[in-house]
């Protein structure tokens, strides 16, 4: 392969199409050479931008309802539930259908056959009909069809162990273990959750300006909340069924600990590729949340830099106490020793603004790479957004994006080598010629429905998923070298109909640099689980990431969240994310 370095450089940020820079200027923003690195994405923490985090910060501030409206289900699992939710004039119908625990057909999977609730999010109120024809097609999944207006499908399994002692101790009139409860994190874990076209349920672009979920991901992440609000009140109803009028109410303090589980694996690397300019619009938006924060007048508010230090001391706290083993990722225990020694540097600073330059906090954000961690940077930059709420869910809310790709048939040759050039540098910078370069292959498996990877010596090139983007970038420049710089790419794609798709993709991305990990995902040392580290935590905002081997990654959504009576009542914790392990323990011990 050609190794041009000298006129493809790593790119710098780009002009988002999205929306306007704010004022800032393009060095405020992190080189994408570095922020795209597959090691870097993985050490991407929650945030106020996290989808999770957002969703919650958008519930207090208008004060969403919830209500129980059904709720018939049979000690043995089987029944019926249905919940309203009213956000800023809109309501979502939540029915859920429980079942008998079975072993056969389970499955973590999206090829399984038997769960333990299943449920749909459906806009305005029911209809008795819809939600008998729900309950009937959402069993057959592939080959059921949504009914109008439905948002998502999602489906879920019960943690047995953790669920059942809930259930046990409530119905002796005990509240179950903390300590338990901090280990596992959750009584039921998320095991599918579709939607945006699929089965039928309405595309999310479509979705009026008003719509309080128009923004990506937050359908999803209601969905995965009323998880786990069913998730609490069925321990609470079996408890009531078993114990009488003994039994007690899962306690509001245990209750809010915990979430809801959720395992993700090589079908992100899928969403990453078919969602680039999702992918882009996110770390754009966490990147200028990030500078907005570090362009802070400390000086003259030196409060903000209190309040920075006190965000990492509870980071620290959390990072501290949390004895889950990361697999190739730092060690909590050692991420909280660096969270500590930054916020004593944050103290420092404030001791010194004296001395201190303009923007202290970019300086100081600066000074900390190479000295830390990536996961301790990334944690001290979620701090960062903590200082500026408004300005960060106001990003979120702009998380709008039309993923359909178009073409610009009049671009000339020329021209888009030189986007070539100048955003897709990298490809050139790293090895595609070795055998390990080329050592897998990704397809998507006839039985499980998901995307795959194998060893390329083992499956034929021809079900390939097309995802080798660094490889088809080269072989398309290749193709435009021969060209005259003054041809229109309408005119070079009938010539060359198979790099069509290629072309198109880098011309209705050109400008976003933030929209592909800068990978050969081909390559025998490439670690999918980095991806999808970078979804899980940094996107979706799941807690307690854990890698198992190296392409599975489980973790905790919503552990510390507000409950839905404290979201109505206006006493929901906007600061709820990282609760120390001590805190459920302290507040069961005020309830005994």
């Amino acid at each position: 392969m050609n190794a041009n370095f000298e006129t493809h450089d790593l790119g710098t940020p780009g002009l988002d199409k999205a929306g306007p820079l704010d004022g800032f200027e393009y060095s405020s923003f992190r080189n994408p050479g570095i922020v795209m690195q597959p090691e870097r994405l993985a050490a991407f923490q929650p945030s106020r931008i996290s989808a999770s985090r957002a969703l919650i910060a958008q519930m207090i501030r208008e004060r969403w309802s919830f209500r129980c409206k059904r709720f018939s289900i049979a000690r043995d699992g089987l029944g019926e539930a249905l919940y309203e939710v009213e956000a800023r004039g809109y309501v979502f119908s939540f029915p859920i259908y429980s079942f008998r625990p079975s072993k056969e057909g389970r499955t973590g999977r999206i090829i399984g056959t038997a769960w333990d609730m299943m449920g749909a999010m459906v806009e305005g109120r029911l209809s008795d009909a819809d939600f008998a024809a729900t309950r009937r097609e959402l069993p057959k999944l592939y080959r059921g069809r949504a009914t109008p207006l439905t948002l998502t499908w999602f489906r879920a399994n019960r943690s047995g162990r953790v669920f059942d002692r809930c259930v046990e101790a409530l119905a002796k009139g005990q509240q179950p273990e903390p300590e338990m409860l901090w280990k596992a994190g959750y009584t039921m874990r998320n095991t599918g959750l579709d939607g945006n076209g699929t089965f039928g349920t309405r595309s999310f672009v479509t979705l009026e300006k008003d719509h309080p979920l128009r923004w990506a991901l937050s359908a999803q992440m209601l969905s995965a909340y009323m998880m786990r609000v069913f998730a609490a009140d069925l321990v609470d109803h079996f408890a009531q069924l078993d114990g009488g009028d003994q039994a007690v109410t899962l306690a509001p303090g245990l209750r809010r600990y915990l979430g809801v589980g959720n395992g993700s694996a090589l079908g992100l690397m899928y969403f990453v590729n078919n969602r680039p300019k999702l992918v882009n619009r996110w770390i754009w938006i966490r990147e200028k949340s990030i500078a907005r924060a570090k362009m802070l007048d400390v000086a003259a508010e030196p409060a903000l830099l209190d309040r920075l230090a006190d965000g990492l001391d509870r980071l620290a706290t959390f990072r501290a106490e949390d004895m889950t083993e990361y697999g190739r990722y730092p060690k909590s225990g050692d991420v909280a020793q660096e969270l500590q020694a930054i916020a004593a540097e944050v103290r420092v600073l404030k001791s010194r603004l004296h001395a201190a330059g303009a923007a202290p906090l970019a300086a100081f954000s600066a000074a900390l790479e190479g000295r830390y961690s990536d996961h301790a940077v990334e944690s001290c930059l979620s701090a960062l957004i903590d200082l500026v709420p408004e300005y960060a869910q106001a990003q979120v809310q702009s998380l709008v994006v039309d993923e359909e790709v178009t073409g610009t048939p009049e671009m000339t040759v020329g021209q888009l080598r030189k986007v070539l050039g100048t955003e897709y540098g990298w490809c050139w910078q790293i090895d595609l010629q070795s055998t390990e370069a080329n050592h897998f292959i990704w397809y998507k498996s006839r039985n499980a429905e998901e995307p795959r990877r194998g060893p390329r010596k083992d499956i034929d090139a021809k079900h390939g998923l097309g995802l080798d983007l660094p490889r088809l970038v080269l072989t398309l420049d290749a193709a435009l070298a021969g060209v005259p710089a003054d041809t229109s790419i309408a005119r070079f794609l009938v010539a060359h109909p198979d790099l069509r798709q290629i072309t198109t993709r880098v011309q209705s991305l050109a400008g976003m640099t933030y929209h592909s990990p800068h990978a050969n995902i081909m390559a025998a040392d490439f670690v999918p689980a980095h991806i999808t580290k970078c979804l899980n935590s940094g996107l979706h905002g799941l807690d307690k990431t854990v890698d198992s081997l190296d392409r599975v990654i489980r973790g905790i959504l919503f552990q510390g969240a507000p409950l839905p009576e404290e979201v109505m009542a206006g006493t929901a914790c906007a600061d709820w994310s990282a609760p120390p392990r001590s805190e459920s323990i302290k507040q069961e011990e005020s309830l005994a």
